[in-house]
């Protein structure tokens, strides 16, 4: 299955919360999750009965609701996810901890978490078009991991950028004790690890170990 390219809002419906998957519109009454909204009459799952089809919450649609909305905050497709936690289970420590370090720890991620793109699309749009280095070098790849003591820098003839103009002009995102800004904040250094009380996504990982433990 390829990327999704589908309208994005319908994914935030179908988990009932904010995903934050179109930038600035998702902090705006725009987006169809909220509150005091014309549009929080439609914050029920999309399709045709959406509205009407309530399914009964069993322990299982429970997990993958959660392995789902992980998922599609962070852009990444099954196989991906898969392979990502079958690493962080053979890691020591907890596997959910060491799952969300690693989707954390995506060059994508990163240049979301610097402040340079509104979602995590548009960073990943940036390292595709070979606009972020690390250590110096280009990197096209928005999984990349990178690793505590890597400098990324948004490349010189970037930074007038209409979008990263406005995205640090507009956005109130501060960027997380694990990164280390510098160069006026269009260089970013990795400091460590982020630890789990660092990562502010309200994602519950043990649900998606006992999913995959099946």
């Amino acid at each position: 299955m390829a990327r999704y390219t589908g309208p994005v809002c319908r994914l935030c419906r179908r988990e009932r919360t904010k995903l934050f998957l179109k930038g600035e519109r998702c902090l705006s009454l725009k987006c169809a999750m909220a509150e005091n909204s014309d549009r929080t009459l439609r914050a029920f799952a999309p399709g045709q009965h959406g509205s009407s089809r309530q399914r009964q919450g069993s322990e299982y649609l429970t997990q993958l609701r959660e392995k789902q909305k992980a998922r599609r905050i962070y852009g990444v497709l099954e196989q991906q996810f898969r392979n990502l936690y079958e690493e962080a289970s053979r890691r020591p420590g907890m596997t959910g901890t060491n799952l969300l370090q690693f989707l954390e720890l995506r060059l994508d991620n990163v240049v979301y978490r610097a402040g340079w793109g509104a979602s995590r699309a548009q960073a990943r749009q940036f390292v595709r078009h070979g606009h972020i280095t690390v250590d110096g070098k280009r990197v096209t790849i928005p999984s990349y991991r990178v690793r505590p003591g890597m400098v990324v820098v948004l490349k010189n003839q970037t930074r007038d950028n209409f979008n990263v103009v406005r995205n640090r002009d507009t956005l109130e995102r501060t960027v997380p004790g694990w990164l280390e800004t510098g160069d006026n904040g269009f260089a970013v250094t990795v400091r460590a690890v982020p630890q789990r009380e660092q990562i502010d996504e309200q994602i519950h990982e043990q649900l998606i170990v006992e999913l995959y433990s099946k």
